[in-house]
């Protein structure tokens, strides 16, 4: 019980969650939780850089041109941006 509101505790001063009146509710989706921990990988593995990260994943696989068409929409509309 002490750890779970501890590990709780944590999560709330990350701002992950919140507690009002002791009902406890996420703040971010899940899909921002994992964008959240992408970038921050990216940081600390690849100092920021996507370059980087994106020639490791590739370097021992190959893309499909269904994934690499994936991927080149996916840049274009990050440039839009």
């Amino acid at each position: 019980r002490t750890t779970a509101h501890n590990v709780l505790r944590r999560l709330i001063d990350k701002g992950l969650f919140q507690n009002e009146n002791g009902l406890v509710t996420a703040v971010i989706s899940r899909e921002e939780f994992y964008s959240r921990q992408s970038k921050q990988y990216v940081e600390d593995a690849f100092a920021g850089s996507l370059p980087a990260f994106i020639a490791a994943f590739t370097q021992n696989s190959r893309l499909t041109s269904e994934e690499a068409d994936v991927i080149r929409r996916m840049i274009d509309q990050a440039e839009e941006k």
